[in-house]
C-alpha cells in the first residue's frame, strides 16, 4: 500500500538523502585531514546538505512541472558530486574506507531515485485545470448546463 505524500518529509528520497547527509557530516568529514578543512570537507559538507534542501524546495514547486524538475536536476548533480567527493576521501586519505564505500553505494541509489522521480514527474500534472499552456479564459464546457 502506497503512503500519501502530504509533505516533502514523506518522500523516501528526502528521508534517504537527509539521513545519508547526517552520517557523512558526523562520521566522515571530521576525520578528514586539517589541510582539507576548507576544500574537500567544505565541499562535501555543502553537497550533502544541498540534496535534501533541493528536494524540499523543489517539492514546494511541484505544481510547476519544470519548477520541480529543475530542483531535482540540481539535487542529482549534488548527489553525483557527493559520490566523487566521498570517493576522493576514501581513495586519497583512506578515511573510513568501509563507511565511504557504503555511502558511495547509498548515494548511487539516491542518484538513481532522484532520476526516476524526475522522469516520472515529467508525465505528472498536479494542476491540470491551471495549466498555463491552456487558454484559462475558455470554459472547458462551452454550455455549463449540459
Amino acid at each position: 500500500m502506497k503512503q500519501k505524500v502530504a509533505s516533502f518529509r514523506d518522500l523516501t528520497i528526502y528521508q534517504k538523502s537527509y539521513n545519508a547527509a547526517i552520517i557523512v557530516i558526523k562520521h566522515i568529514i571530521p576525520k578528514l585531514p586539517e589541510e582539507e578543512k576548507f576544500d574537500l570537507a567544505n565541499q562535501l559538507r555543502r553537497s550533502v546538505k544541498a540534496i535534501p534542501r533541493l528536494i524540499a524546495e523543489g517539492y514546494s514547486k511541484r505544481h510547476q512541472r519544470k519548477g520541480f524538475q529543475k530542483y531535482l536536476d540540481d539535487a542529482l548533480a549534488e548527489s553525483n558530486e557527493t559520490i566523487v567527493s566521498i570517493s576522493q576521501t576514501r581513495d586519497i586519505y583512506n578515511v573510513e574506507s568501509d563507511l565511504c564505500t557504503k555511502m558511495i553505494e547509498e548515494y548511487e541509489i539516491i542518484s538513481r531515485q532522484i532520476y526516476r522521480l524526475a522522469s516520472v514527474w515529467v508525465s505528472f500534472d498536479a494542476r491540470k485545470p491551471h495549466d498555463v499552456e491552456k487558454n484559462h479564459f475558455e470554459h472547458p464546457n462551452p454550455n455549463p448546463y449540459q
